[in-house]
């Protein structure tokens, strides 16, 4: 599974859940992912701009 999947994942599952317990664990789970998202991204940017050079 691709971490857009997982984070698409999680965001339908806190939409529909209700129990608060679950959501934070689901809301951290979420902030996991679209760190990772992010510093995956960050780091094609950086071997592109070494790739250009």
């Amino acid at each position: 599974m691709s971490i857009e999947q997982q984070i698409e994942e999680l965001r339908a599952e806190l939409s529909w859940c209700d129990d608060a317990g679950e959501r934070r664990q689901i809301a951290a789970e979420l902030r996991a992912a679209e760190r990772q998202l992010r510093r995956a991204s960050r780091a094609d940017r950086q071997l592109e701009t070494a790739d250009r050079r």
